[in-house]
């Protein structure tokens, strides 16, 4: 059902205001030598707890409309059905969180429980995907029977919780070439209290950490041909890194398509990763995906009422595409202190190690796939956000032991690196890699092996004060 008119005419009025509010803190026309609009024209000047919040620069009024209703849907929780709001029941009966920002707070990063208090409360930013040998129709990951695609630790009500998700840490200890001793934590993933009977035999886990969700209209504006090309010119340099394209179902388009979201780049577009997160994260269902998210063993969640008084999907096309609009317009913030010497010498040392081959440094964009759902102001920018798009062999550390499409249990795509800063200011936290383990830039370099080796090692070698230059340059971006 869609929301009422009266509902959107107040988010409208709202909108207005909060466009010019985010208007100031928008930067325009000043030289860019150093990459520091890394959005190109949609680049926000922006820092501290809301900095991956604003709207492209670049959209215009209509467009700021849009983006502030879907602001509203991705922020606001939904609620068990049958409930009196319309517009917003349907959750669950299986979920992780109630709402879009509940892992994505801030429109930022989760991050996994604190080890050091063990496990009290679940874990909403972190969630743990669950398949067995196989693949589905489209060449996917064959759900685990009993439990699904993900794991999913609460329920509404009358509805039990599939179970609890445990994690313990084991160190992992090295040292630096001048002496220096350093501890990693490597964790280890369990489940309790499972109320649906044990999973299948061989079922594989992997954990995936909520990420920002800055810039993703952009990345999604990158034509095929350079995501190829990246695959080319690594092949044709002769070296370790030999990065591959994940081909993967994209359910708006019904075809197979460049990966270019998640931890394996197991999703193609915006629409589909918002759909998707609906339906696996909250329980939402959408025209995409209009069945609920119950296995045939999960008899009390088959029989929970459903939302839109069970005659439709729980959450309508237009509500839908405004918080994928939403999503996709979401400006990434520029760089700070560029200029910096110790930035400047970071910037040589990423290069040096040869970090640049997976971390492409730019693009130009061309247009997104389905243009009703975005902006046609996202075309035709230079933009900077440090990857590749493609997967990697990351070593037997940092494996899953889970494929993804053609994603090998082994294998990541090269994340993003714009606003990597900026987390700690948003989140309060510096949890990085596709579960959190690391804690800050240094940790996730040294957690990188297989085709990353050389440039783990060549990090190793580094002095404190070259270590420190590194962080610097990639926490400007």
């Amino acid at each position: 059902m869609a929301p009422p008119r009266a509902a959107r005419a107040a988010w409208a009025a709202s909108a207005l205001l909060l466009g010019g509010a985010l208007a100031l803190h928008a930067g325009a026309g000043e030289p860019d030598d150093d990459g520091v609009a890394v959005g190109g024209a949609t680049t926000v000047y922006a820092t501290g707890r809301n900095a991956f919040s604003f709207p492209a620069a670049n959209l215009d009024d209509p467009e700021r409309t849009r983006f502030a209703i879907g602001n509203s849907f991705f922020r606001r929780n939904w609620v068990q059905a049958p409930a009196s709001t319309k517009a917003r029941d349907g959750l669950g009966p299986h979920f992780i969180a109630r709402s879009c920002g509940g892992c994505h707070t801030q429109d930022g990063r989760g991050q996994p429980p604190d080890f050091r208090r063990g496990l009290a409360d679940q874990p909403v930013g972190l969630l743990l995907r669950l398949s067995v040998p196989g693949q589905d129709e489209h060449g996917g990951p064959l759900p685990e029977p009993v439990y699904g695609d993900q794991f999913l630790n609460f329920a509404v009500q009358g509805v039990q919780p599939e179970g609890r998700i445990t994690i313990r840490y084991e160190d992992v200890p090295g040292r630096f070439a001048d002496g220096t001793r350093y501890t990693l934590r490597r964790p280890v993933y369990g489940f309790a209290g499972l109320n649906y009977g044990p999973m299948a035999r061989g079922t594989m886990v992997g954990p995936r950490l909520a990420p920002q969700v800055i810039g993703m209209g952009l990345l999604e504006a990158i034509a095929e041909d350079d995501i190829l090309a990246n695959v080319r010119t690594q092949a044709e340099a002769g070296g370790p890194i030999r990065g591959q394209a994940n081909r993967v179902w994209d359910a708006p388009s019904q075809q197979m398509r460049i990966g270019r979201f998640g931890w394996k780049a197991n999703v193609a577009t915006v629409a589909h990763q918002t759909a998707a997160a609906f339906h696996g994260d909250m329980g939402i269902t959408s025209s995409l995906f209009p069945d609920e998210n119950c296995t045939p063993t999960q008899k009390d969640c088959l029989a929970a009422p459903r939302g839109a008084q069970g005659r439709a999907p729980e959450i309508d096309d237009r509500t839908l595409h405004d918080v994928t609009f939403y999503t996709a317009t979401l400006a990434p913030p520029a760089r700070r202190g560029a200029r910096d010497p110790q930035v400047l010498r970071g910037q040589a040392l990423f290069a040096q190690a040869q970090c640049v081959l997976c971390h492409r440094p730019s693009y130009r964009t061309a247009e997104g796939p389905f243009p009703r759902l975005t902006s046609p102001a996202l075309a035709g920018q230079t933009i900077h956000p440090y990857t590749d798009l493609l997967l990697h062999d990351m070593g037997e550390g940092l494996a899953d032991g889970r494929p993804d499409f053609l994603a090998s249990g082994r294998q990541w795509r090269t994340p993003p690196l714009w606003g990597i800063g900026l987390i700690r200011d948003v989140n309060g936290h510096t949890r990085l890699l596709h579960d959190g383990r690391a804690d800050g830039v240094l940790e996730a370099v040294l957690w990188h092996g297989g085709e990353a080796e050389a440039s783990r090692d060549a990090v190793l070698k580094f002095t404190a004060e070259e270590r420190a230059a590194l962080v610097k340059f990639v926490e400007s971006l």
